[in-house]
């Protein structure tokens, strides 16, 4: 039984200090009360812990036993203050985040560069996995916070703010310039070879659900894990690509792809930041969150 850890402490300096009085001055405390403290340790053990000494006290053998494990527990505990003081100031730390591949690259990356400008000795770790899996990091506390996108079942644990706007085309390349320019029904997209990101994502889990309400049921010649790679099977022909419009951007605007029109508007989705209602975040975290929200 350990007994009153505040008989440790006062033990701790006296040793380290060889004096009553030395210990009563570092603790602000009055010598009676250090005095006290001891007796009531040694009381505890049954056994002494100090003798007196020519100048000041010097330890017994059963003192000196018991210091070697004090000395080296006080110590732990006192970097373990330093350093929680140096998370406080942002001297140390790690910031624990899910992100998609186009969460974290068009919108969350300029803020982790700004972050890690002002707090380089941060650590920034990025789970980077589809909205339900982030989702499930989240709930399970392994993350901060989440970058995802919409569509996601927003329950009370979460609190969400959309931060972005992002919009979903089909992209086609040269093989297809017979539709360049041509108001098309979705359900002519039926008879097309078509390219479409993997089924546990949030953009594939929208379109399928939003042609299906349209009548319009596809299967894709080719379900790809990355929309950088439907980008690339599209320029090479072989297929129409299912991308948010960012990932197609610098091809549609050099005209290597072009954008299918529909005489329906595809609605617009978005980015937002999740968090958990009850799991707070930490100080890294936070002053990143910070960041995020003063743009």
């Amino acid at each position: 039984m350990v007994g009153n850890l505040e008989y440790f402490k006062v033990f701790y300096y006296t040793a380290k200090l060889g004096s009553v009085t030395g210990a009563a001055n570092e603790l602000s405390i009055s010598q009676p009360a250090v005095s006290q403290s001891l007796k009531a340790l040694e009381r505890s053990l049954g056994t002494s812990l100090f003798q007196r000494a020519s100048k000041g006290v010097r330890l017994t053998r059963e003192g000196q036993l018991l210091y070697s494990y004090v000395e080296k527990g006080y110590e732990e505990i006192e970097q373990g203050v330093e350093k929680v003081k140096q998370m406080l100031n942002l001297e140390l730390g790690e910031v624990h985040i899910g992100a998609s591949d186009m969460t974290l690259r068009f919108y969350l990356l300029p803020f982790l560069e700004k972050f890690h400008e002002q707090h380089p000795n941060i650590k920034v770790s990025v789970a980077n996995a589809p909205t339900p899996e982030t989702l499930r990091l989240l709930r399970g506390g392994k993350i901060d916070f989440g970058v995802v996108s919409t569509p996601f079942e927003q329950g009370e644990e979460f609190s969400v703010e959309q931060v972005r706007e992002i919009e979903d085309v089909f992209v086609a390349g040269r093989r297809f310039t017979s539709y360049k320019n041509r108001m098309m029904d979705l359900q002519d997209l039926e008879g097309l070879p078509m390219i479409f990101l993997e089924g546990n994502t949030s953009t594939r889990t929208y379109m399928n659900t939003y042609l299906s309400a349209n009548g319009v049921e596809l299967q894709p010649e080719f379900e790809l894990s990355t929309s950088d790679m439907i980008v690339q099977f599209a320029l090479r022909n072989l297929g129409i690509g299912c991308v948010v419009r960012d990932f197609a951007a610098e091809a549609l605007e050099s005209g290597r792809l072009f954008e299918l029109r529909f005489n329906k508007m595809i609605p617009k989705r978005q980015i937002c930041v999740v968090t958990g209602r009850k799991m707070p975040v930490s100080v890294a975290a936070g002053k990143l969150l910070e960041i995020m929200e003063s743009v």
